[in-house]
């Protein structure tokens, strides 16, 4: 099992910023990455970050240069940074970890914490 912990959510005006961070605990060690999804209300959740155990990273169109996905190793941590947000990024936003198994994949996913974007 794999624990996800995130903080730094919260309320932002239009062009500021914030970052994420989820803490990673449990059986971290076979993990094959890590990312964010978020889900605004009345829509489905959508991907918006993820980096690989390699260190890739791959991002959702609308957030591409505007947030940044990195990772504490040493903390088992991974961050997002997001800046010129936009009344559009408001959602909750979910850490994820995930794991490629024989049968597919597992899933493991964090609390969630609200990021609004309003002035």
């Amino acid at each position: 099992q794999v624990q996800l912990v995130e903080s730094g959510g919260g309320l932002v005006q239009p062009g500021g910023s914030l970052r994420l961070s989820c803490a990673a605990s449990g059986s971290i060690f076979s993990l094959n990455g890590m990312g964010w999804y978020r889900q605004a209300p009345g829509k489905q959740r959508e991907s918006v970050a993820a980096i690989t155990r390699g260190g890739r990273t791959n991002y959702a169109d609308s957030v591409k240069g505007r947030f940044t996905i990195s990772r504490d190793i040493a903390k088992n941590t991974v961050y997002l940074q997001m800046h010129s947000l936009k009344a559009e990024d408001t959602a909750v936003y979910y850490c994820n970890a995930f794991r490629t198994v024989a049968t597919g994949s597992e899933n493991y996913w964090g609390q969630g914490t609200q990021v609004t974007v309003s002035s």
